[in-house]
C-alpha cells in the first residue's frame, strides 16, 4: 500500500480555462512515477475536461459528491454511474461544507457512501468535529457517531474499499491547523474504531487523510505522523506550486 494519498478538492473555484491550466501545471510538475497517489476532484462541470487531461497521466479523477440514489427525479444531483462513465474512480462524501452548509445528516452521508461503492467509486469519507465539540471533549464521540452510521448501513467491511479524511471543522478555512499531535490522536482513534468494527488487518491497511488547512509549511510534519496517510487538500490545491510542494512532502 502506498503510504500517502493526496486528494485535490477544488470546491467551487475557477473557470474552465483556469482548471485546464491548473491540471496541466500539476501534471508537468510531477515525477513520472511518484511515490504517492494523487486524486483531483474538480467541480462537476469540469469533470469531462479533467478526464481528458488526466487520461495519460498518473493522476486520478474524483468527484466532490455523489447522489445517494441511482436514478429518478433528483434535480441537481449526479448519480454514481454518471460519474463512473466520465472516468471518476473516487467520490468525496460527507465533506464538512456539505454537512455544515447543506445539512447533510450522518444517515444521508452513509447513503452517499453506499451509492459510491455500488458504482465502483472509492468513497473519500469525511469526518470531523466542530470547535465547540472539541472544547467539550466530544471529538471521539462525534467521530464514532459518523463512523457508526456507515458501519450500520454497509456492514463491518465497509472501509475495506474506502478512504477516510479527518477534517477538524475548526481548522478549515480559519487559518488554524490541528497540531501534529491532535491530528495523530484523531487518526489513531479512527483506526482503532475501524479495527473494533472490522479487524486489525483491515484497519492497518486503511488510508486516513488529514484535511484541515494543509500547507507546504506543515505538510511534512503532519504526514510524518504514524496514522496520517496523506491529505485532503483544499485551498492549497488551487495553486500548482503549493500543491506540488505538498505532494513532495508526501514522498516519505
Amino acid at each position: 500500500m502506498r503510504t500517502t494519498l493526496i486528494a485535490g478538492n477544488w470546491k467551487m473555484n475557477g473557470a474552465r480555462g483556469r482548471a485546464r491550466e491548473l491540471i496541466q501545471a500539476i501534471i508537468a510538475g510531477l515525477p513520472s512515477t511518484p511515490n504517492y497517489e494523487i486524486v483531483i476532484c474538480p467541480s462537476f462541470v469540469f469533470l469531462p475536461d479533467a478526464a481528458e487531461a488526466l487520461a495519460t497521466s498518473c493522476v486520478g479523477l474524483g468527484a466532490q459528491n455523489v447522489c445517494d440514489q441511482d436514478q429518478g427525479a433528483y434535480t441537481g444531483e449526479v448519480a454514481g454511474d454518471m460519474l463512473a462513465e466520465l472516468g471518476c474512480r473516487w467520490a468525496i462524501v460527507g465533506h464538512s461544507e456539505r454537512r455544515q452548509l447543506y445539512g447533510e445528516s450522518n444517515a444521508l452521508v452513509a447513503s452517499r457512501f453506499a451509492a459510491a461503492q455500488r458504482h465502483g467509486l472509492t468513497p473519500i469519507f469525511c469526518v470531523g468535529e466542530k470547535l465547540e465539540e472539541r472544547e467539550a471533549g466530544a471529538t471521539e464521540a462525534v467521530l464514532d457517531e459518523q463512523l457508526r452510521a456507515v458501519f450500520e448501513h454497509q456492514g463491518a467491511q465497509a472501509f475495506r474499499s474506502a478512504i477516510i479524511a479527518y477534517e477538524p471543522i475548526w481548522a478549515i478555512g480559519t487559518g488554524r491547523t490541528a497540531t501534529p499531535e491532535q491530528a495523530q490522536g484523531a487518526h489513531a482513534y479512527i483506526r482503532n474504531r475501524v479495527a473494533e468494527y472490522d479487524d486489525a488487518g483491515a484497519a492497518a491497511e486503511l488510508r486516513i487523510l488529514y484535511g484541515g488547512s494543509v500547507k507546504p509549511e506543515n505538510a511534512q510534519t503532519l504526514f510524518r505522523q504514524p496514522d496520517v496517510d496523506g491529505g485532503l487538500i483544499g485551498g492549497a490545491s488551487l495553486h500548482a506550486d503549493d500543491f506540488l510542494a505538498i505532494c513532495r512532502a508526501g514522498d516519505l
